[in-house]
């Protein structure tokens, strides 16, 4: 089995840290407005790209930079102060589908990641962007069949990239699926006058549909009303023949999501990867990972079209089916670092000893364990309310923003 690079998304600071915590080799993330999480997430901002380099150099992680929407001539300015500031502080790649930001990358010698939305299907677009880059990220509907197909004629071909590097082939493993083709998608432009390909879908796809005819006034049949929003794309009990098509970097979907989030799905993804490389791949490991993928963020699950679906599975509901949900207790007020003991603010709700706690920080991503030791103002308890100041074991620095919650079970599963 060849090396393949686990490639986790980072739309925070609290998500960057947990990606590298569990193993990520990359990370992608955006900046300012020009990418495709713009209206979603709180995006980086240029300010930022020096220190999001500084840590990713310190873990030896790979950093990709997304400048993948639609580009107008208003943008180039701001587009070149973006490029430049990846030259500056050594972004190791940008990813990119129009042709613009492509030339400007090749003058300015930057390696470039092709984006799904260019919906490479063929080799022989394939080997028109190999010029141009040194990984390309195939269109998410494409099957193993014709994945393995590319990945064999590049090797056979021996496909190079930009400044004859070795062409590399990147997909999506896990995460959302946008129900229009490689995610361009049109609906909330219309709908909305807000452009999914602008970074600023309005998700009209998640809300619930009627099919009626206007000529006769019949409605249309169907058995689930969200007809437009798919399950999540999840391939942990198909990663042995993803890894078998000869790809080079699983990605994973997420850069609105929250930490947890991260930290859980590309936790689970390197176990997997791991299991293959070592040979005891098997449905025991592959259960457990399910289970625990439920956990966080999810629409329900189905492979995607990589088995060859001609059609996709949809949701049966417009929320999150994930079997735990978070219940926000307090921020951080105070770290006693010689004895490693957290301080927070119980701002609302209750936590008692046995509860699984969750721990959302700049500085370590985000970190679960189960609550076995307990101080309330200073003294020693069973349970802490809202308006106490509680302290515990925790071996991690913590600052001011960083958030605690406690994890139940979800009655949305």
């Amino acid at each position: 089995m060849k090396p393949v690079e686990l490639l986790a998304p980072a739309g925070s600071f609290e998500s960057l840290m947990a990606a590298i915590h569990v193993g990520a080799d990359a990370v992608y993330f955006g900046v300012a407005q020009l990418n495709m999480r713009a209206k979603s997430i709180n995006s980086f901002q240029l300010n930022d790209l020096k220190e999001i380099s500084e840590v990713c150099q310190a873990y030896k992680i790979k950093t990709c930079l997304t400048l993948n929407t639609v580009m107008y001539d208003y943008d180039m300015q701001l587009i070149r102060n973006i490029l430049q500031a990846v030259k500056q502080y050594r972004i190791d790649a940008v990813i990119a589908s129009d042709f613009a930001v492509i030339e400007l990358c090749r003058a300015m010698k930057i390696p470039l990641h092709i984006s799904t939305q260019a919906n490479v299907s063929n080799i022989e677009a394939v080997k028109f962007f190999a010029p141009f880059s040194n990984v390309i990220v195939l269109a998410r509907e494409l099957t193993l069949s014709q994945i393995k197909n590319i990945t064999a004629s590049i090797e056979r071909e021996d496909i190079r990239g930009f400044s004859g590097h070795p062409l590399r082939i990147e997909v999506f493993a896990h995460g959302a699926l946008c129900m229009a083709v490689s995610g361009k998608c049109y609906l909330s432009l219309h709908e909305q006058n807000a452009s999914a390909n602008r970074g600023a879908c309005t998700q009209n796809c998640r809300h619930p549909y009627q099919v009626i005819d206007l000529e006769t006034g019949n409605e249309l049949l169907v058995d689930n009303e969200y007809i437009l929003s798919s399950k999540d794309l999840c391939t942990i009990n198909i990663l042995d023949e993803l890894v078998g098509a000869g790809v080079d970097i699983l990605k994973i979907e997420g850069r609105g999501k929250s930490a947890d989030y991260v930290s859980t799905v590309t936790t689970c993804y390197r176990e997997a990867l791991h299991a293959i490389k070592c040979g005891n791949y098997d449905e025991t490991k592959i259960n457990y990972w399910i289970t625990r993928l439920e956990t966080v963020y999810n629409r329900g699950f189905w492979e995607g079209y990589y088995l060859g679906r001609k059609l996709g599975e949809w949701t049966r509901n417009p929320g999150s089916a994930a079997t735990e949900k978070k219940v926000y207790l307090g921020k951080s007020t105070n770290f006693f670092s010689k004895r490693k003991i957290a301080e927070f603010e119980m701002e609302t709700g209750n936590v008692k000893l046995g509860d699984k706690i969750l721990i959302l920080g700049k500085n370590f991503g985000a970190q679960q364990f189960t609550l076995c030791e307990l101080h309330v103002n200073g003294n020693p308890a069973s349970e802490a309310h809202r308006g106490d100041r509680i302290t515990f074991p925790f071996d991690h620095k913590t600052a001011g923003t960083d958030k605690l919650y406690k994890l139940i079970a979800s009655h949305n599963a």
